[in-house]
């Protein structure tokens, strides 16, 4: 059967894959000409709710701004003689621990930090997660006061909710746009095949440079980290992307650590159940996530996770015949891939138990995993 799902703790969307938004430059041809690396198409599935009413602000965005502006940093890079590129950063420690993505650091010889006064210290790259696209930067500054933000609460994002990415787009640094949440919960593809869960949707303007700098809610907190755009013409068009703070509450920790961090991990591959499967498989609804394969000695095999070994073709399309459906995780009902990916990353760590709730031919059963690190 054509897998024309995703990978759990590897997904692979199949409606778009969205590249971040980075200024990168040859300083020898192009005299450092942004450009913007997008994609085109849709997204994936929509997860949480649109709230209607939208709670009173604590801070003008002039207030936020001025609160801010000290802790977003302008982070260079050099990856040899001539290529190099420039993104955003922000302060998260006084101990001189900066956050940025994982794109603006990667590969590189060398990492420059820029503070609002001007002062420009050299930094070392002290722990990376391609898969959710973090990275932490280590200065050692002299002159330079430094100026943490706080990080807020992603969790308690509404849909409607203000909020506003500081950056510098272009190499204009310190600059501000606002905007609103548009929606919570995306499902952002990344280059390594893996997906970001719990991403935050915005139409707050975000351009080439903007990569890795905070995206601040109303309380002056940091919400996300701005990381990505989707557009169909290489220009912003209303769609941003940012990491949820609560992923880098959970993640930057054991960055400084251990300079890195271990993903759990189900050893499933499939895709989600839709009106037309539900239709063959004789199903009351279309929720769910259909287990198409199960890697040898995984978590899922241990667990007694089954794949699909029937399959039949209706209308041009194969249908699996069999096959276990996840219904819901730890008692939460699985809708789409989305919320496994998103429980995954919110409430487990490697060596917990996940409690699974499998539709197998019209049986009910509770399968219990213990999940385990997930392979590179």
């Amino acid at each position: 059967m054509a897998n024309n799902g995703i990978i759990v703790g590897g997904v692979i969307a199949t409606a778009a894959i969205i590249f971040a938004v980075f200024v990168s430059f040859n300083a020898i041809t192009d005299n450092g000409t942004g450009e913007l690396i997008v994609t085109n198409g849709n997204h994936a599935e929509t997860i949480g709710e649109t709230i209607g009413v939208v709670k009173s602000y604590d801070y003008s965005l002039i207030d936020i701004f001025e609160k801010s502006e000290e802790s977003v940093v302008q982070v260079n890079v050099l990856r040899g003689e001539s290529d190099g590129g420039m993104g955003s950063g922000f302060v998260y420690s006084e101990d001189g621990y900066v956050i940025t993505n994982q794109h603006v650091v990667r590969d590189a010889q060398k990492v420059t930090v820029t503070f609002l006064d001007g002062e420009s210290y050299i930094g070392e790259v002290i722990g990376t997660d391609q898969d959710l696209d973090i990275a932490v930067v280590k200065v050692s500054p002299s002159n330079t006061y430094l100026q943490p933000i706080k990080i807020g609460d992603s969790s308690k994002l509404k849909v409607g909710e203000r909020i506003a990415a500081i950056g510098n787009p272009f190499g204009l640094s310190g600059s501000m746009t606002s905007g609103i949440v548009s929606q919570i919960g995306r499902l952002l593809p990344q280059e390594s095949g893996y997906s970001i869960p719990d991403v935050i949707q915005t139409d707050a303007a975000i351009n080439p440079g903007n990569s890795g700098g905070p995206l601040i809610n109303m309380k002056g907190e940091v919400v996300g980290i701005n990381t990505a755009i989707q557009s169909a013409t290489g220009e912003f068009s209303g769609i941003g992307f940012a990491v949820p703070s609560n992923t880098v509450k959970k993640v930057v920790p054991v960055l400084i650590e251990n300079g890195e961090f271990k993903h759990p991990w189900m050893g499933i591959s499939g895709t989600d159940v839709d009106p037309e499967l539900a239709e063959v498989r004789g199903l009351k609804s279309s929720k769910g996530f259909l287990v198409v394969s199960v890697i040898e000695e995984s978590p899922a095999e241990l667990a007694g996770l089954l794949g699909v070994t029937e399959t039949k073709e209706m209308d041009g399309r194969e249908f699996a015949l069999d096959g276990d459906i996840i219904l819901a995780i730890d008692g939460k009902t699985v809708r789409k891939i989305s919320d496994i990916l998103v429980h995954l990353q919110r409430e487990k760590s490697i060596g917990d138990d996940m409690v699974l709730s499998v539709n197998r031919n019209g049986e009910m059963l509770e399968l219990t995993m213990v999940l385990e690190e997930r392979p590179r």
